[in-house]
């Protein structure tokens, strides 16, 4: 498609524009000079034997409608945009409009912010106020993923538990909120060795967390698994400073058991988390990390939010 976003298309639009407009007028200028074709200004065609086609001059208030539509139509290309790349005299954008729109909407906000500029973060997550507003900022920006509830879904993590890849704490998450994240799983399957290793492996990290596994298996595993501790570490604990998720526990981002732990190994997983630091403001993105900060936290912080 980038092919079509050149000069020469540029000039295609505007060339093609410009002619629909002359065509409108010259046909506006034929109707006009239509000449009558009989002596009893009809055009000569007749239809179920008595049905016959007048040549009456077009009506006054219509004529009057098209050439107005054909002078505005030039008006609105010389002003806005539409001319191929032609920015127009106005210099009017979409994108300018929407920057205008919300430095408006931000201006008229900054006032509310301003409130909790010197809350902790314990006091914004408690804060109705503060609460309500995170809410809806985490249904605009972040309900998409992680779900209305912040729970999650498979590939997309729950942030209502205290498992997390890169942290839980207020900085950390304003962090990610701030920045995105990153997070790469390499292709293993070559590390570990062939695939009865893999399917060793799969066990041996399936037995870490409890989940039902074959104990033979992941003995066989344990001592293929050193090259996954290098991120997940020896007890696959995992590692925040990496977001190496925790293997030892029963939350499972992906899927758990044999067949979707060996598919991890095998074609390793890259997901993203976008960074919302230029769609937010840092006050907007303070007030947001309080309230994902306070849905992982104790029930006495959510019922006080409330």
């Amino acid at each position: 498609m980038s092919d079509f976003f050149n000069n020469g298309w540029s000039i295609f639009v505007a060339a093609a524009t410009v002619l629909g407009l002359v065509a409108c007028a010259a046909l506006l200028y034929i109707a006009s000079r239509r000449e009558v074709m009989a002596s009893d200004n009809t055009t000569g065609h007749i239809w179920d034997e008595d049905l016959r086609e007048l040549n009456n001059p077009l009506p006054m208030w219509w004529v009057g409608l098209f050439v107005l539509t054909i002078v505005f139509a030039g008006i609105y290309l010389a002003l806005y945009p539409g001319l191929g790349s032609s920015a127009g005299k106005l210099g009017w954008t979409s994108l300018g409009e929407h920057a205008a729109d919300t430095a408006q909407a931000r201006a008229a906000m900054a006032p509310v912010y301003a409130k909790f500029a010197d809350m902790a973060p314990e006091q914004l997550a408690r804060d109705p106020q503060a609460h309500g507003i995170g809410e809806r900022l985490f249904a605009n920006n972040c309900a998409q993923c992680h779900g209305a509830d912040a729970k999650g879904s498979k590939g997309f993590p729950n942030l209502t538990d205290s498992d997390w890849l890169w942290g839980g704490s207020f900085e950390t998450i304003t962090e990610t909120i701030t920045k995105g994240r990153e997070g790469n799983m390499p292709v293993m399957a070559p590390a570990v060795g062939t695939s009865e290793d893999v399917r060793n492996v799969a066990h041996y990290v399936l037995s870490l967390s409890g989940s039902p596994h074959n104990a033979l298996y992941a003995q066989l595993g344990k001592p293929k698994f050193a090259a996954c501790a290098a991120c997940h570490g020896p007890g696959g604990k995992g590692n925040q400073a990496l977001g190496a998720p925790n293997l030892s526990d029963k939350i499972w981002l992906h899927g758990w058991g044999e067949e979707a732990v060996m598919a991890m190994v095998n074609n390793g997983k890259h997901n993203v988390m976008p960074a919302h630091g230029e769609r937010l403001t840092p006050e907007q993105i303070r007030v947001l990390a309080a309230y994902v900060w306070g849905l992982s936290q104790s029930q006495d912080v959510a019922a006080a939010a409330h």
